[in-house]
């Protein structure tokens, strides 16, 4: 799971440096947690939030149905 959930990253990607950020993919847990960290531009950004919930947790439940949840870490 950890090798297509990378790949939906990948994605996704190429949006959020158009913002000059990234996404890092830190864990999946066996349970379906996805465990993401933002980078460059993202770092603090207000609209963080509102990008992994509705962009990035969105595509990956969609494309990977065992992801259950998606969290940001420091």
């Amino acid at each position: 799971m950890r090798d297509h959930v990378e790949q939906i990253l990948n994605m996704i990607r190429p949006s959020i440096q158009q913002d000059e950020g990234d996404i890092e993919l830190v864990d999946v847990s066996p349970d379906g947690v996805v465990q993401v960290r933002f980078l460059g531009a993202c770092v603090g950004c207000p609209s963080s939030s509102i990008t992994l919930q509705q962009g990035i947790e969105r595509t990956l439940k969609q494309h990977v149905p065992e992801v259950t949840a998606v969290q940001a870490v420091a």
